[in-house]
C-alpha cells in the first residue's frame, strides 16, 4: 500500500509500505477519507515526543471493511484502542484507560494510509447518505462533543441561558461550538485571530465567529472552550472567565503557563481538563452528523494523499482558511 510517513521534522514522504494484518478480533479497513489534525502538525513540527520518526501519523479516518464477513460495510473509526478490562473502562471511561493506545502513535500506525487494520468495536456503521469526508470528522468532532457534556455537569445554569466563548477556529474549535449548538447552547461566540479563517466561518460555517480583539474587553463569560491549548490563550480563559464559570480545555499547543490559578480560586472558576471521548461520546457524535444536527459539514478541503506534504506546509503557513483538511489516499 501507499502510506504518507512522517521521517523528521517538516518532512513527510509517501512510500510503499506493507498492508496492516488484523489480529484476532480486528478487520482491514480501506481508508477512504482521513483528516489532518493539529496533534499531526505538532508531531510533523517535531514537538511530539510520543510520535518518533518515522511514523504513519493519522487517525481521523472512514472508509470500508475489506475483510472478514462484514465486507463492504462503510465505517468511521474510533481511534482510540482501549483494554476494556479496567476500572476506567468498565465505568465507561475508555479515554482515561491506562493501557490506552491512539493510531498515528506506537505501537500502532497511523491511518495516513490506503489501508488500516482496527479491532471490530471501534468501528461505526456509516449510512449510504453520509460521504466518507463527513464521517471522518466524527473523530475531532466527538472531543468537542465530550468537553460539552463534561461543562454542563459543573455548568452552575442551563447551558441555554449560558454565556459561551470558544478559543479556536480550526477543527476541534468548530467542532465543539457545533457541538454545542447541538445540546442546546444559543449565544457561542467563537474568537479566531487569522482573518481569513475567520471570515470563512461567519460566511461558510455561519458562527460568530471573530478576532479576539473585537469582542469587548470586559465581557465575561459563564463557559469557556479553549481548544487551543496555549499559554495565551489560557490566560484569555481565566480573564474572561465570569465568578463561577467553568473552563474546559481541549488543546494540547503548550504544556504550561498562562493559568489564573488565583482568580480561578477567588472567583470559584471550575477548570476541566478534557482528553478525546469516551466511546459512547463517539458514537453520540457520529449519530449528531448522521442526522443533520451538526450542520452541513461543508468546511473541509480534499487533497490526494500524494499532496499531503503539500497540505501541512499549507497549513503551517497559515494559507489555508477551512478548518480541516481531507486527505484521500485512493484519490488519483
Amino acid at each position: 500500500m501507499k502510506a504518507l510517513f512522517y521521517t523528521g521534522e517538516k518532512t513527510l514522504e509517501l512510500r510503499d509500505a506493507e498492508d496492516p494484518v488484523p489480529a484476532e478480533g480486528e478487520v482491514l479497513v480501506r481508508v477512504e477519507s482521513v483528516g489532518i489534525c493539529g496533534s499531526d502538525m505538532h508531531a510533523y513540527l517535531g514537538h511530539d515526543e510520543r510520535r518518533p520518526a518515522p511514523l504513519i501519523l493519522g487517525h481521523e479516518a472512514a472508509g470500508t471493511v475489506v475483510s472478514g464477513p462484514e465486507t463492504g460495510r462503510r465505517v468511521t473509526v474510533n481511534p482510540l484502542v482501549t483494554c476494556m478490562t479496567c476500572d476506567a473502562c468498565r465505568s465507561g471511561r475508555e479515554n482515561i484507560c491506562a493501557e490506552r493506545q491512539i493510531i498515528s502513535m506506537p505501537p500502532r500506525e497511523g491511518a495516513f494510509a490506503q489501508f488500516l487494520a482496527m479491532p471490530e468495536r471501534n468501528l461505526v456503521t456509516v449510512p449510504d447518505h453520509v460521504s466518507f469526508d463527513h464521517a471522518a470528522l466524527a473523530e475531532p468532532i466527538a472531543c468537542g462533543w465530550h468537553a460539552v457534556k463534561m461543562a454542563q455537569r459543573s455548568l452552575f445554569k442551563p447551558l441555554a441561558e449560558a454565556r459561551v466563548l470558544v478559543i479556536g477556529g480550526g477543527a476541534i474549535g468548530v467542532g465543539a461550538a457545533l457541538s454545542l449548538k447541538a445540546q442546546g447552547a444559543s449565544g457561542v461566540t467563537v474568537v479566531e485571530p487569522n482573518a481569513a479563517r475567520c471570515a470563512y466561518l461567519v460566511e461558510q460555517v455561519k458562527l460568530d465567529a471573530r478576532d479576539p480583539a473585537a469582542v469587548d474587553a470586559d465581557r465575561m463569560f459563564d463557559l469557556i472552550v479553549d481548544a487551543v491549548g496555549y499559554s495565551a490563550t489560557r490566560e484569555e480563559a481565566s480573564r474572561r472567565a465570569a465568578p463561577g464559570a467553568v473552563v474546559v480545555h481541549i488543546g494540547l499547543g503548550q504544556a504550561s503557563g498562562g493559568l489564573d490559578v488565583r482568580r480561578m480560586t477567588l472567583q470559584e472558576i471550575t477548570f476541566i481538563g478534557t482528553y478525546t471521548y469516551t466511546a459512547n461520546d463517539f458514537r453520540e457524535t457520529a449519530a449528531a452528523i448522521f442526522d443533520g444536527r451538526l450542520g452541513a459539514l461543508d468546511w473541509v478541503r480534499k487533497r490526494p494523499l500524494e499532496e499531503g506534504a503539500a497540505a501541512f506546509a499549507d497549513l503551517l503557513s497559515g494559507s489555508v482558511n477551512a478548518p480541516k483538511i481531507i486527505l484521500k489516499p485512493h484519490l488519483t
